[in-house]
């Protein structure tokens, strides 16, 4: 079988640490760069000197602002159509914003050249909470944008509000809780990086970058350099982890472009843990008020949220253009509701850009949080269990399709089954009724309890694209005259595994070993166009691609096997790797044979070409909706307020698995992402915009000792539209775990009185909830 169980083709390179990174790239003459940033989060530049800076014996060049304005390099579009400064020309917007840019001999001449160059500031007033940055006497963030006098970027709703409207006015119980899904960091383990080669003679610029979307990266360097694209080749090698972080070019890349433009030399930036913390990419940040309406006997019918969403200095998320909010729409989560409404505004705030879908589908981890906290807030008023609660609101396998209250269109599921099933691993009722012995004696045991859709596979080109580059997805399929195949895909595996699953795709379609199958991947100039690895985009539209290219070989094989075998074609049936005679299984001719015979003398029939080849450009005609069960044991410490992660059992429904060990170590993952986003993760500021989680000793994240032996189920309910019937799998875990953490400690604390507290539940959050003065995660620390 080509599904199932393999070992990763991918790491024997890494564990005898033959991985090629972007740090790993040296070239002949190859300068390094630095970069300065601003250590104040608003001021305008009254001056740089760089005088000192250029006199350093080992520096070739200084770039500043002004020296890329000449150039009409100054700004660069952001994937959502804003503009972003590459080098802050009149004011900086944030701590850690770049200021000027350093080229020399060694990196460490680079970053010795920072400290000799003189920036003269004015300082500024700073917003950090988003909900000042809309007061009328707020300073304003982009006075670079014509016509600007506030702080908002855009308002977005989505669902009938009238209807939801009547709803809640008819409702016998509505709760209501204001709620923060805090500003959190992918954190990837390899930070960003680039290396840039413009060639003087021929004038191709190379650029090797960590990068989850080359081919779009591509058209965006066009676009800003003014460098043709097919005189622009995008290598992203070996990438030690994404989550969202390397979707977007950062000003440093640019900046290593032009220092080869103003040098001659290819140019080197690595960027180091603080610069990642501090300035790249940040998720998450969702100010939300949601509500949730029912009937007396618990019958949900509506819900309805209003969100503030900050997106840092720049706008800079990737997410489709008609979605400025993402998929936040998705927040009716998996319930059967009559109506459901929710609006977002999103604002400028003295942040480094945020709002990447750091694991998750275009900001679904933040719609399935209110949804799940709302159900689990509504179950207590109610007095009902919320396992049951969820039992009776879910939709039934024979509702899909099924059109949610926001404009979905989910496509399978049997979501009473998935719950079910891990109730059963985690012997529900048995730990009810041990949760209540347990508080008898003074101890507090918590149980949590999240379901979730998630809507992945971005998407229709009709409904979504990126900067007008719809994100439909290339694949390119050829098998040598040996019968041995390069299979070559527009999608970026950042540690997903692709090389093996795209190869047991292909030999899943023609009947030949995984092993034979090479996937080519990273290069723009090696590859086909398409958007990139984000939002578990992989298997749902490029793996669709490659299933539907091995079908074109495949029957374009039938062709030339029945030239081969002097029948018609449709005396041909199809075995696994092989083109037989119906009636005489022994006249046929394998896939070898036929690829041979493709690239040989033999007279094919009329139209048809020779050579065993075929390409796809995927469209896909919805998205698909994996979705899950998981459920959370924690016991929590009142003195203290320590949360200890007990137990975590996670049942998921990604359709079909095409490789198992690689679902489970997605979701393994996923569900670390979520205990650490759950109690630990938060990347704060002062109220002078200085951010305080510059470092993994103030941004913590979880390790091993902080999480348990994960206990996994798995439902399959294939997607009727993919081509396998799979529907995702990478982003899954990192989206419901948060909720189940969260409702597991606030289920813990109930003896308390405690109704709600916001990420991250730390010890002292818990303890500050205990005491009935939860501590505030959502304000600027002064």
């Amino acid at each position: 079988m080509s599904f199932g169980r393999r070992q990763r083709k991918e790491d024997p390179r890494f564990v005898r640490g033959r991985g090629m990174f972007v740090d790993d790239v040296l070239l002949p003459g190859m300068l390094h760069g630095a970069v300065l940033r601003s250590p104040l989060a608003h001021a305008r530049i009254v001056a740089i000197d760089t005088s000192a800076a250029e006199a350093h014996p080992k520096v070739r060049a200084v770039l500043t602002g002004a020296d890329l304005a000449e150039r009409g390099l100054a700004w660069m579009p952001t994937l959502s159509y804003d503009r972003q400064a590459v080098l802050a020309t009149d004011k900086v917007r944030f701590q850690g914003q770049e200021v000027a840019f350093v080229v020399a001999e060694d990196r460490y001449s680079a970053r010795d050249a920072l400290a000799l160059i003189d920036v003269e500031y004015e300082p500024l007033d700073a917003v950090v909470d988003a909900r000042r940055a809309l007061d009328a006497d707020a300073p304003v963030i982009r006075d670079d944008l014509d016509g600007r006098r506030d702080n908002h970027i855009f308002d977005w709703s989505a669902g009938d509000a009238a209807a939801t409207d009547a709803v809640f006015a008819a409702a016998d119980v509505v709760v209501a809780q204001d709620m923060t899904y805090p500003r959190v960091h992918p954190a990837p383990l390899e930070t960003c990086g680039a290396v840039a080669d413009l060639d003087p003679v021929t004038g191709k610029l190379t650029v090797w970058a960590t990068s989850q979307a080359p081919h779009a990266h591509r058209t965006i360097y066009a676009s800003v350099t003014g460098i043709p694209e097919h005189h622009i080749r995008i290598i992203s090698p070996d990438i030690g982890g994404g989550f969202g972080n390397k979707v977007p070019i950062y000003p440093a890349y640019v900046c290593a472009v032009v220092g080869s433009m103003v040098t001659g030399a290819p140019v080197k930036w690595s960027e180091d843990r603080s610069e990642n913390l501090m300035a790249s990419a940040f998720a998450r940040d969702y100010h939300m008020h949601g509500e949730i309406a029912s009937t007396s006997d618990g019958q949900i019918l509506g819900v309805r949220v209003r969100v503030l969403a900050d997106h840092g200095a720049f706008n800079g998320t990737a997410q489709p253009t008609r979605y400025p909010a993402g998929f936040f729409h998705i927040v009716s989560g998996s319930y059967d509701l009559r109506a459901a409404h929710c609006s977002v505004t999103g604002v400028y705030t003295n942040k480094a850009p945020g709002g990447v879908a750091y694991a998750c589908s275009f900001r679904v981890a933040e719609a399935s949080f209110v949804v799940e906290r709302l159900v689990d807030m509504l179950a207590r008023e109610l007095a009902v269990d919320p396992a049951e609660l969820r039992m009776r609101n879910l939709l039934r396998p024979e509702q899909f399709p099924y059109p949610s209250a926001t404009g979905w269109e989910y496509d399978s599921g049997d979501y009473p089954k998935a719950l079910r099933l891990a109730m059963d691993i985690a012997g529900y009722e048995d730990l009810r009724a041990e949760q209540a012995k347990r508080r008898e004696d003074g101890a507090y045991l918590g149980i949590g309890i999240s379901f979730f859709t998630e809507a992945v596979g971005a998407g229709p080109r009709k409904d979504m694209d990126i900067l007008g580059l719809g994100m439909a997805d290339g694949c390119e399929l050829r098998l040598h005259p040996t019968g041995k195949a390069v299979l070559r895909i527009s999608v970026q595996s950042q540690g997903q595994g692709h090389e093996t699953t795209f190869a047991q795709i292909v030999a899943h379609e023609l009947g030949i070993s995984p092993d034979d199958v090479d996937v080519v991947h990273g290069d723009t100039d090696n590859t086909p166009f398409g958007l990139g690895t984000y939002g578990s985009r992989s298997t749902p539209v490029s793996g669709a691609a490659a299933s539907v290219a091995a079908q074109k070989v495949r029957e374009k094989a039938k062709l030339i096997a029945s030239a081969m075998l002097e029948v018609d074609p449709s005396d041909l049936e199809w075995t696994p790797g092989r083109w037989a005679v119906r009636g005489d299984p022994v006249a046929g001719a394998s896939l070898t044979d036929i690829a041979m015979a493709a690239h040989s003398s033999l007279d094919l029939p009329d139209g048809l070409e020779g050579h065993l080849d075929a390409s796809c450009v995927y469209n896909p005609p919805n998205l698909t909706f994996p979705f899950g069960a998981y459920i959370c044991v924690v016991e929590v410490d009142p003195g203290t307020g320590k949360v200890l992660v007990r137990r975590f059992v996670a049942v998921d429904d990604c359709g079909v698995r095409i490789n198992p060990t690689i679902v489970e170590g997605q979701v393994h993952g996923g569900l670390a992402d979520g205990v650490g986003m759950a109690l630990m993760e938060l990347m704060a500021f002062d109220s002078d915009g200085n951010c305080l989680g510059g470092s993994f000793m103030d941004y913590l994240l979880p390790t091993a000792v902080d999480c348990p032996s994960w206990e996994l189920g798995e439902t399959v309910t294939p997607s009727p539209h993919h081509p396998l019937g799979a529907k995702g799998i990478g982003e899954s875990a990192t989206v419901g775990s948060p909720a189940a953490v969260v409702n597991a400690v606030l289920d813990a604390l109930a003896p308390f009185g405690v109704r709600h507290a916001d990420m991250p539940l730390t010890p002292a959050a818990v303890w500050c909830a205990i005491q009935g003065r939860p501590l505030r995660t959502d304000l600027a620390i002064e």
